[in-house]
């Protein structure tokens, strides 16, 4: 098996020099890990010039609109798809909460992104109040439902969710691993229930919120999770060699 790690670079860094040289590090420790598959997201900007070919190593975007036309500022899956993109991340808490996307947009996203065949990076997850209010699993539910809407049982495979509760993301309150493998079997559970065993089994269910190379191994032993969606930690040299490593020794 090996372990899927999404870097998101988010709005960072701020220039093109920048980029390539985090990138370098990446290329590097890259090449002593066996048993991982990196995704790197960086802004679109700087797409066109980290693309090479590097083993284990896949560009994504971080996210996409669902046409082409006279939409300002927008980036379609069919562009994305023309860079040779394997990955696009799609609801991810930042785009839901400051830039107010629905479920109903997702989906659209979702399958806009599976018709172009790139691999979707569904993200969903539950704020404060909502896991306080007893909520997770509802919101879940519920994000998952309304995001896959419509979409078959062959597609479906080609989907990642990320779980990635917004009280944890970018606050360093990372969550409990074993409360995490309680989502990881919810969300399995409820694949299998909606579109059978064997697609269930072909999903893949991964983590983000405040990992660092001292939760990282957690997450993957205890949670039992596939990957996980890094943020902030990568985009420091030092401390993404470290989670790196730690991957590549489990």
């Amino acid at each position: 098996m090996k372990y899927l790690i999404i870097a998101n670079w988010k709005c960072n860094p701020s220039s093109l020099r920048q980029s390539k040289q985090l990138f370098s590090v990446y290329k590097k420790q890259m090449r002593s890990c066996k048993n991982i598959n990196l995704v790197v997201c960086p802004p679109f900007i700087f797409i066109s010039q980290l693309k090479e070919k590097f083993k284990n190593i896949f560009l994504g975007s971080q996210d996409c609109f669902y046409k082409e036309g006279a939409f300002t500022g927008e980036v379609s899956s069919q562009m994305i798809k023309s860079f040779d993109l394997n990955y696009v991340i799609i609801g991810h808490s930042e785009r839901r909460n400051i830039f107010h996307e629905t479920d109903e947009e997702i989906n659209k996203k979702i399958k806009d992104v599976l018709d172009y065949k790139m691999n979707p990076i569904l993200c969903v997850g539950e704020n404060k109040k909502q896991r306080d209010d007893g909520e997770t699993f509802e919101v879940i539910k519920r994000q998952i439902g309304e995001g896959l809407n419509k979409i078959n049982r062959d597609r479906i495979k080609n989907i990642i969710i990320a779980y990635e509760p917004i009280w944890a993301i970018g606050t360093g309150e990372s969550a409990e691993a074993d409360k995490m493998q309680e989502v990881k079997i919810f969300i399995k559970k409820f694949i299998n229930n909606k579109y059978g065993a064997k697609t269930s089994q072909l999903i893949k269910v991964i983590y983000g919120g405040s990992v660092d190379s001292n939760n990282i191994c957690s997450y993957l032993s205890t949670s039992q999770m596939d990957g996980v969606l890094v943020g902030g930690a990568s985009l420091k040299k030092d401390e993404f060699s470290k989670i790196l490593k730690k991957v590549n020794s489990l």
